[in-house]
């Protein structure tokens, strides 16, 4: 069977998510996972992927950043896939290039753009770094709004209707620390 897997990192770009389930469906995918989550959020739909998959199946992506955070993430799901038997496919690597695990040279071209990837993200977060620590020093530095505190009301609110945590969470889009952090910090307020 043929599976394939799509994900985009908000609900804001769900362009992006139908045309990676499209670009899916022209490649065959019997079945398709999709999710709106952020790549270093919990990913239900790709472990609900990842362990739906079987002996002799083909596991597709449109694009490697749509799958893995890192290159040792992307490791690590190839060796999930390749100890249950399944081939990695793919669609669009550099200059449109297919990819397949399933092939040596495939196996070979994973490793080398997975490097290449990690490199890339490790030196476009060394610019973040350098470019937030030079607006903090010209005091221009504000940091991001914290979206869980702005949510306080309607987590509590949540939590007294009985909703639990992870659910909380889940709704409004918050990690779950977040949504524990903000009743902790109310319980020591109620205190």
């Amino acid at each position: 069977m043929i599976v394939g897997y799509a994900r985009t990192s908000s609900a804001a770009q769900v362009a992006g998510l139908e045309a990676q389930v499209r670009d899916l469906e022209t490649a065959g995918c019997q079945k398709i996972f999709a999710e709106q989550v952020s790549s270093v959020a919990e990913r239900q739909q790709l472990e609900a992927a990842l362990d739906f998959v079987r002996d002799g199946d083909q596991f597709v992506v449109t694009k490697l950043d749509r799958l893995a955070r890192s290159v040792g993430d992307l490791l690590a799901i190839v060796a999930d896939l390749e100890a249950k038997k399944v081939s990695l496919r793919v669609l669009s690597v550099s200059g449109n290039q297919p990819l397949d695990t399933g092939t040596s040279t495939g196996r070979l071209m994973l490793a080398v753009i997975g490097a290449v990837g990690q490199a890339e993200r490790e030196a476009m977060l060394e610019r973040q770094r350098e470019g937030i620590a030079k607006a903090k020093r010209d005091g221009r530095y504000k940091g991001r709004v914290p979206t869980a505190r702005r949510q306080t009301a309607e987590i509590i609110r949540l939590k007294d209707a009985g909703v639990r945590p992870s659910e909380i969470a889940s709704r409004l889009g918050i990690g779950r620390a977040s949504v524990y952090r903000v009743l902790g910090e109310q319980e020591k307020v109620a205190a």
